[in-house]
Parts: structure tokens; sequence; C-alpha cells
């Protein structure tokens, strides 16, 4: 299933770990059940950080993509 939408956005830009999963953990809960929010950060240590917070949590990643140092992703809200 492709996502074309999403719920909610985080601009995560600038910031630097932990400071973009932490406001992904904050942010994750204003989006509805099987929501999805979209999360644009810069900062390299979110490729590592932003799957082990789905796993961990149980939230779907859509997507993961980067283009010239942005970090882009598709995050579905679990239960």
């Amino acid at each position: 299933m492709s996502v074309q939408h999403s719920d909610l956005e985080l601009d995560a830009r600038g910031l630097v770990c932990p400071e973009p999963v932490m406001m992904l953990h904050a942010h994750i809960r204003q989006v509805p059940v099987g929501g999805v929010l979209r999360v644009v950060a810069t900062d390299p240590s979110t490729t590592r950080d932003i799957p082990r917070f789905c796993l961990h949590l149980a939230h779907e990643l859509v997507s993961q993509d980067e283009a010239d140092g942005t970090y882009i992703y598709l995050i579905r809200r679990g239960a």
C-alpha cells in the first residue's frame, strides 16, 4: 500500500540526537491510530534511531528516504 499523504508533519531539521526522537515521541501521539506522521530531519543518526523507535513502539516505518542530507520518514502509528 502506497502512502500519498500524512496526517501531521514534524520538521526536525537542524536538531541533533536525541531531540528528533524526543519530538517524534510527542508528535506521534497527536496522530490517530493508523494515521501517518511525516518526519523531516537532517541528523544522520535518525537513520538508526527512527527505525528502532518504530520497532520498539510497534509503529510501521512506511518509508525512509534521503536526498542531499535531508531524511524523510513516513511512520504509521500503531495501537
